[in-house]
């Protein structure tokens, strides 16, 4: 797969060719404007799908592991009204799944952050604000709001949090050196639910449940009631075909806190 440094040395040698021809042949300058679109692309798509470990390389899944399991992953909580019910869903079919808790939610919903930890689930970073804007945040702004949460959940729990999942799945050369200065390790996915778009429940299940295979990651929310209905389904639908709902740091044998 293609990353940041590979492209653009790619990028640099065919541009080093075009300006060479460009003086001795009569070669257009629209060849110029097409490799700087190509350049765009390939980036502009790299930096937004984690999977492609364009700018850094996030765990999205695990293939290789020997047993029938998966992981579920939540984002953006804890949430007061559903954060719960999911628990209480993985309680009932005897589920583990990993939370990647926002720094402003954990500061609201201090006890439904803790039940997450004492069900046996892990949890990971997932920003302070989850701000909307956070692609565009400069470096510093990045290790700020990691070692912020870092910190809030290191004094209320005493967890030293090792695990990072992107916001919005977005990755950056900024984000790739605040992950190397805050030593967090990006988990991706390669099942991406969706569940936060207005995508029917039905099709957000069928996304989400689409020739399963053991070492899948599946990215879910805690913060609807359609996620809820999707959840149940897709825990009935793993039983049925003898898969087991795992932690992030069980499926990929890491550890989840230093």
């Amino acid at each position: 797969m293609l990353n940041f440094k590979t492209v653009n040395n790619l990028i640099l040698l065919v541009l080093t060719s075009l300006i060479v021809a460009y003086f001795l042949i009569d070669m257009s300058f629209w060849w110029f404007a097409l490799l700087g679109l190509l350049w765009f692309l390939l980036t502009a798509f790299g930096s937004g799908l984690i999977g492609w470990n364009y700018h850094i390389h996030a765990l999205n899944n695990n293939p290789n592991i020997p047993e029938n399991q998966v992981a579920l992953t939540f984002d953006d909580g804890p949430n007061a009204n559903y954060t719960p019910q999911v628990l209480d869903l993985l309680k009932r079919h005897q589920a583990k799944a990993t939370f990647f808790c926002v720094g402003l939610q954990i500061e609201n919903h201090p006890e439904i952050f803790n039940s997450i930890i004492k069900e046996g689930h892990t949890v990971g970073n997932h920003t302070y604000s989850h701000n909307n804007m956070f692609g565009f945040f400069s470096t510093k702004q990045v290790i700020e709001e990691l070692e912020q949460t870092n910190k809030l959940v290191l004094e209320k729990t005493g967890l030293k949090l090792n695990l990072y999942r992107p916001a919005f799945g977005v990755t950056n050369p900024r984000i790739k050196k605040a992950l190397k200065a805050t030593k967090l390790h990006a988990i991706g996915w390669n099942k991406r639910s969706l569940d936060t778009t207005g995508l029917s429940k039905e099709t957000i299940l069928k996304r989400a449940s689409k020739d399963l295979k053991k070492g899948d990651v599946i990215l879910l929310h805690d913060s609807s009631e359609k996620t809820l209905w999707v959840l149940e389904q897709l825990l009935l639908i793993l039983q049925k075909q003898n898969l087991q709902a795992v932690t992030v740091d069980s499926l990929f044998n890491i550890e989840p806190y230093a």
